[in-house]
């Protein structure tokens, strides 16, 4: 079965806590703190495997949870990391983050492998609070929460031409004439239900890929039929080759087809609309193909147009060394602009705070990843634990902010799921 788009949950592993302990031997009664950190939460890797045609096996994979790394020990001991979880998937591969729409990652060339869920760090034994000021610290770090993400999974197949065009105008038929591929072929709508992929040769030792993309009708932009798997997969080629039913053999007309296809794939993706196009002006051998080629050069005297038949097998040969000589002048762009990468850096103001405060009914609420990852990491059943947290709070300006918003001391405080109270 062939998949090529799916979503899933990733959440990576929590780190392990950190350990409150002291030495007590006998003879060391000024033994001092000596809790280990904790181990490192397991990451969720994926990793090109070029073997892969298919996310099939993601399919089924609707949650993937990793481990939690263990927990520190006394006598200095650190938890173990948790070992990463690395999922194989094809090349082609992007990665989506749901929440914001960003692309995490493209896998194709030299990426070939990306952390699309970045596993907790451990926490903090007590050693690591040890200070001149405070030899000895009652109180280390809950592990960090692994990071948590909805993802959407696509395959863009990595072709160098796309074969393009309404169902049944000949596109399978002409990959199985100039590759070794061997796709199915028959006289019905949507014989193609995947794309197929052939690889071309030539004489002079040049070669390309070659797919035969799932059969375009009107609405596709817009997710009708299988429109948005042939526009998916057309993305990811340098050449779009047109293949239209010059000879009429369903009543069609040649010059109303190729302007319902530019219409779709210009509402689809700009860049998709501006890619390199080459029109092929398939079965040619019927009656009416001659004359429907001059009206067609008459309406598009610009398009780079070759003529061909399967049937009698002309211009095939013309068709290949055209597709390889343009493909040796068009460059590698990447699919997405820095702007759609959710690596691309927005520097934000230094005095920008790290969180929101709102108030629902008698409770205010207070958001942010940086609190929240603070909240959950600290040990509220340890006294200094606590005041370390309230400490970090103030330093961070929450206190502050909630006097000036008109918090009183008593009023209930929400982090997360819990509710504290104002006070000093």
């Amino acid at each position: 079965m062939f998949v090529d788009e799916l979503t899933i949950k990733v959440i990576a592993g929590k780190g392990g806590d950190g350990c409150t302990s002291f030495r007590r031997e006998k003879c060391e009664p000024m033994g001092g703190p000596n809790g280990g950190n904790g181990g490192k939460g397991a990451s969720i890797i994926f990793q090109v495997d070029k073997g892969l045609k298919t996310l099939i096996d993601l399919r089924y994979m609707k949650i993937i949870k990793g481990k939690k790394g263990e927990n520190g020990s006394g006598q200095n001991r650190n938890g173990a990391s948790a070992e990463d979880i690395i999922i194989k998937v094809p090349e082609g591969t992007t990665v989506v983050d749901e929440s914001t729409n960003l692309v995490i990652a493209d896998l194709v060339g030299d990426i070939t492998e990306v952390v699309v869920a970045e596993g907790g760090r451990g926490g903090r034994g007590n050693v690591a609070f040890k200070t001149q000021t405070d030899t000895a610290p009652k109180f280390s770090e809950l592990g960090e929460p692994g990071e948590e993400k909805i993802l959407k999974v696509e395959l863009k197949m990595i072709a160098d031409v796309g074969l393009i065009g309404f169902p049944s105008v000949g596109k399978s038929t002409i990959l199985s004439k100039i590759s070794a591929a061997t796709p199915k072929i028959a006289s019905y709508h949507f014989t193609t239900l995947s794309p197929n992929l052939g690889v071309v040769k030539l004489r002079d030792g040049r070669s390309f890929v070659m797919a035969d993309l799932p059969g375009l009708i009107e609405g596709a932009s817009n997710g009708v039929g299988l429109g948005h798997k042939f526009l998916r997969h057309a993305m990811r080629t340098k050449i779009l080759a047109h293949v239209i039913d010059m000879g009429s053999e369903e009543g069609r007309n040649p010059i109303d087809d190729y302007a319902a296809i530019r219409k779709e794939i210009e509402e689809y993706n700009d860049k998709l609309a501006k890619k390199t196009e080459v029109i092929l002006a398939n079965k040619m051998d019927l009656p009416n193909a001659l004359d429907n080629l001059k009206d067609f050069k008459t309406k598009y005297p610009d398009k780079d147009i070759i003529a061909i038949s399967s049937v009698t097998n002309i211009g095939f040969d013309d068709l290949m060394y055209n597709l390889a000589d343009k493909l040796d002048k068009i460059s590698n762009d990447p699919l997405y602009d820095d702007t759609e990468m959710l690596s691309h850096v927005m520097y934000k103001f230094q005095n920008e705070r790290p969180y929101t405060i709102t108030k629902d009914g008698d409770v205010w609420i207070l958001e942010g990843k940086e609190l929240e990852k603070l909240f959950k990491m600290t040990r509220f059943n340890e006294p200094e634990a606590v005041l370390r947290f309230a400490r970090k709070l103030k330093g961070m300006g929450v206190e502050e902010e909630l006097e000036r918003l008109g918090a009183k001391r008593g009023d209930e405080v929400q982090i997360c799921d819990y509710i504290f109270e104002f006070k000093e």
